[in-house]
């Protein structure tokens, strides 16, 4: 047996129908085979806090050795973790095809996947989870609801605090009056016939993000690729299902697979490309669903069609070549390299992008912003989550770029959250968005 695997990481489709799933003996004695693996390692303690609490639980034992943990000591270790796949991905040597056989964000999911069967997930989060439902509300009064959840009213966000656990000083996302589909009914954008990539055809899943949050990013999209020459269409059949997946629901994110790619399907029979607004979102219909709902061939079909942004438009570069106009922003970029984004093995594809903007430096920052989803919001998390971020978020700083990029948009805002916890100045001279954006802003396509 060879000391680390030198093959690519594989992965195997989650078991999640089968009894012995959910076999809480059989689970305990595979937590106990990681973590004793992972403790004469040791190579991911600075990726994430699940690591340094499974050490210290070791170190602080008995024994000094994972025998002497009490099982019920483990869920410390499996609420810290976000499921961003870094340990999987980057450090690891032990996953397969490797003979140990290690895949500990999936077993962390497999633990959440018993306590959500058991019925002890926790009201908040699974409530939290229905984005489409959360973003139907929000909608008509978008307006109240931004103003309920900004920092800056602390009566309101005592409230959030003490009923939903969502700690008063994170930075949450908005809502819009109008979403990403309803603004592309009413808003026409013209395609570039004379564009080296007229021809191509795009169907942009919106992801409930793009589509309540930040219909920004869809309309940038819409702009940059109508200016390569692709006619572009914007569809929403319903969330990803990541927010699920976080609590273990995997009946409820398998539910959503079907009828998203039921519907992608036609698109792309129709000879669209699949382009996924937020990486988290093209991270899960690419690889995450098929594991899950591996014998679905809408999911198969949906997973090989699917680009994220910036990997769509480096292609298009490569390809065909990017169309004329752009032109240097006002300042460097700082580009977070988000974890799922790096999780689809494309490469530092919105650092590519950028680098397409004329003289325009691009400064990447590759450690993790310690967000991880609605995790780093939450009133147990929120202090860690700034932590975890504190070398990211310095990185940034030093850069002295005023643009903070990131293919997670939750990932800047909260990368900016953490600058301004060092230099409260700096910070005003600073935005935040996703690389797309400031693509549109070179190609004077938006403000």
């Amino acid at each position: 047996m060879r000391e680390g695997s030198l093959d690519a990481p594989i992965r195997h489709p989650i078991d999640w129908n089968n009894p012995d799933f959910y076999d809480e003996e059989l689970l305990d004695k595979e937590l106990r085979r990681v973590f004793d693996i992972c403790h004469g390692c040791r190579r991911c303690f600075n990726l994430c806090d699940s690591f340094p609490r499974l050490f210290d639980l070791i170190d602080d034992s008995d024994t000094e050795e994972l025998d002497s943990v009490s099982s019920a000591d483990f869920k410390s270790v499996v609420d810290a973790c976000t499921l961003c796949d870094m340990c999987f991905m980057t450090k690891c040597p032990y996953v397969p095809p490797h003979n140990f056989d290690l895949d500990f964000p999936h077993l962390m999911l497999r633990y959440r996947a018993v306590e959500k069967k058991k019925g002890q997930d926790k009201f908040v989060a699974r409530e939290l989870s229905k984005t489409d439902r959360n973003g139907k509300l929000a909608k008509p009064i978008a307006g109240l609801a931004n103003w309920a959840s900004k920092r800056e009213n602390k009566a309101t966000r005592g409230m959030m605090e003490k009923i939903l656990d969502i700690h008063q000083e994170a930075a949450l996302p908005k809502y819009h009056s109008k979403t990403l589909v309803e603004h592309s009914r009413q808003t026409a954008v013209t395609v570039n016939k004379t564009a080296p990539a007229f021809g191509r055809k795009v169907a942009i899943y919106a992801t409930c993000f793009g589509n309540y949050n930040n219909p920004a990013i869809g309309q940038a999209t819409r702009q940059v690729l109508a200016h390569n020459g692709v006619e572009t269409e914007i569809v929403y059949p319903g969330c990803c299902g990541m927010p699920l997946l976080e609590q273990g629901d995997l009946a409820g994110v398998a539910q959503n697979a079907a009828i998203v790619a039921k519907e992608l399907r036609g698109w792309i029979e129709n000879g669209y490309d699949i382009l996924a607004l937020v990486s988290s979102c093209a991270l899960m219909l690419k690889f995450e669903w098929p594991l899950i709902v591996p014998e679905n061939e809408d999911l198969k079909l949906l997973s090989k069609a699917t680009f994220d942004i910036s990997e769509y438009v480096v292609d298009i570069a490569k390809k065909e070549g990017i169309a004329d106009g752009l032109t240097p922003l006002e300042g460097p970029v700082s580009m977070h390299l988000s974890c799922h984004a790096r999780a689809q093995n494309m490469g530092a594809k919105g650092a590519e992008m950028l680098r397409l903007i004329p003289k325009t430096r691009v400064a990447i920052v590759e450690r993790c912003s310690g967000h991880g989803g609605s995790w780093g919001v939450m009133k147990d998390n929120f202090e860690t989550a700034l932590k975890v971020g504190k070398t990211a978020a310095k990185n940034a700083l030093k850069s002295g770029a005023p643009y903070i990029a990131s293919e997670c948009p939750l990932a800047a805002e909260h990368l900016l959250q953490g600058i301004e916890i060092q230099d409260a100045q700096a910070v005003k001279e600073k935005q935040a968005g996703h690389p797309i954006e400031l693509l549109a802003k070179a190609y004077g396509l938006t403000d």
